[in-house]
């Protein structure tokens, strides 16, 4: 396999949470006809609730507060609902001592075009977007992504997928199957496979693309193995809806 190329992309929402809607349902309320027979018109009616009361729980009504500032500067591409869990399919993507030596090099001179770059926390390759899923969709929605993808073989990548392109779009077929199944969104339809590095607020495409690629892409050529260094063992498939992960090991 060739040395990994580096690209630079944008995104609407952060690796782990891209674009997603979510949708409520509502409920038919009976109406006055409904009344039991002697129940008295006065019981119906409802008592107004003390100022001292309504401002105990501020939030309560449109959900808790969105701070930006909590997050880097991130911004919920949709609002926090209760019963809601964002769910991404992805597969991880464990950084070795060498690679970490690697984006060490990389990153500060990324940061000299882009200075708000800010390092990824954790790695993974997306075969998803994020989408919204109600709790009690959760187990059926892994229970059935388990069985799609339970033939599948391991393979190897770099940052940017440079061989087994075709085999990653057959796991993405198969995790679209069950977006579609669970009327969710499907993943994009040409999709660059990718571990994201780093990641900044805003588009910064015109910053990074050019020059600043074609030299991170040229410390990437020079840097000891990196050939072998950029390769990944993907051993399993994880789901992550929430705080909750689910892990499917491929065979």
């Amino acid at each position: 396999m060739s040395t990994a190329p580096l690209v630079g992309y944008s995104s609407s929402g952060s690796e782990d949470e891209a674009e997603a809607e979510a949708k409520a349902g509502t409920r038919a309320q009976p109406g006055a006809r409904g009344r039991s027979r002697g129940q008295s018109p006065l019981s119906s009616q409802r008592l107004p609730v003390p100022e001292s009361v309504l401002h105990m729980f501020p939030g309560t009504e449109e959900g808790p507060a969105d701070d930006s500032a909590k997050h880097g500067g991130r911004v919920r591409t949709f609002p926090h609902e209760r019963g809601n869990w964002a769910t991404h399919v992805y597969i991880p993507y464990e950084a070795r001592e060498e690679f970490l030596d690697l984006l060490d090099v990389l990153l500060p001179h990324a940061q000299t075009y882009v200075p708000r770059l800010v390092r990824m926390e954790a790695f993974h390759l997306s075969l998803s977007q994020s989408v919204v899923l109600r709790h009690h969709w959760i187990l059926p929605f892994v229970q059935v992504l388990k069985d799609r993808v339970a033939s599948f073989q391991r393979t190897f990548v770099g940052l940017e997928v440079t061989s087994g392109h075709a085999q990653f779009l057959d796991l993405v077929s198969e995790v679209d199957k069950v977006m579609e199944e669970f009327d969710l969104t499907t993943f994009y339809q040409d999709p660059s496979f990718h571990v994201s590095l780093a990641w900044c607020v805003g588009d910064a495409r015109l910053q990074l693309e050019g020059q600043c690629l074609q030299e991170l892409q040229e410390i990437v050529d020079a840097f000891e193995d990196s050939e072998m260094l950029l390769r990944m063992h993907a051993e399993q498939i994880r789901c992550k809806s929430g705080n909750k992960f689910f892990s499917m090991p491929l065979k």
